[in-house]
């Protein structure tokens, strides 16, 4: 299969790229899956309905959130009907939503997308994400109940994000983390058949602080004092993320490729 994972999308100009180009990629590159972080994709704090409809319109199979999964309060009820959101599986017992799904994908095959918040650095206390994960992998074994897996993990800290790739490589076909808006230049296949990056970026102006636009968050760092709020930057948007083509008998990665289009990153993709 050829799966296609894009970074957290930022405010009014990730959406935009989003739509914009996540069609005539599908075509392009004769994708049969897409996975959205869409987590900042409403102002940059979490997901509304309304926004959620424009990434799935846009041909994203599914959308994962984080740990701004319900900042946006329509998501609480609109989580529940729309099966093709995702929020972290090691997030509160109570929450709306499922952490995790098996999604029907071209040729009767499966695909199983899953998400885990980590605890290094967070604001909140989640519970561990590797056995939550584990719980779900040895269920849904890779090349059995499952064509192809992908796990988002949602991070501050690359080294935690590479212990679980390292701790999903055989078991999951990409291992992919998000949440700090910077894309890794470490896209590479583990050992045993894990396509793994450290962290997809974001789907937002680079011309910003991590999609804000820069006086505030500059003006916090200088003075240690805000006198604003922070507001997503609005100039063209990079499409960022990563490319796996895994194989159908084993679900294994074959090969791996970051993807960086439009805006102001050095292009990349499959084709380039």
């Amino acid at each position: 299969m050829r799966c296609l994972f894009l970074g957290d999308v930022m405010g009014r100009a990730g959406r935009a790229a989003v739509r914009d180009n996540l069609p005539r990629l599908r075509d392009e590159w004769r994708l049969d899956f897409v996975v959205v972080n869409g987590e900042n994709a409403s102002n940059g704090m979490g997901l509304s309905g309304d926004h959620a409809k424009i990434l799935l319109d846009a041909g994203a199979d599914c959308v994962t959130l984080g740990d701004h999964a319900f900042d946006q309060k329509d998501m609480l009820q609109f989580i529940e009907k729309e099966p093709r959101i995702i929020r972290p599986l090691n997030f509160a017992k109570g929450a709306p939503g499922k952490g995790y799904r098996l999604f029907n994908a071209p040729g009767g095959r499966k695909v199983l997308v899953l998400q885990v918040l980590g605890q290094v650095f967070m604001k909140r206390a989640f519970d561990d994400p590797f056995s939550a994960v584990e719980m779900v992998l040895k269920s849904h074994p890779r090349g059995g109940l499952a064509d192809a897996i992908i796990v988002d993990v949602h991070c501050e800290a690359t080294s935690e994000k590479m212990a679980m790739g390292h701790f999903c490589d055989g078991k999951a076909s990409l291992v992919v983390g998000t949440h700090t808006h910077v894309p890794t230049a470490d896209a590479m296949v583990l050992p045993n058949g894990t396509g793994y990056l450290s962290d997809a970026g974001m789907c937002g102006d680079y011309n910003s602080v991590i999609g804000m636009e820069k006086m505030e968050p500059l003006r916090r760092f200088i003075t240690g004092m805000p006198k604003a709020r922070f507001t997503p930057a609005t100039e063209e948007a990079t499409l960022s993320g990563v490319f796996v083509e895994t194989d159908d008998r084993t679900g294994a990665a074959k090969s791996i490729n970051m993807v960086r289009v439009g805006g102001r990153l050095q292009q990349a993709g499959p084709n380039v």
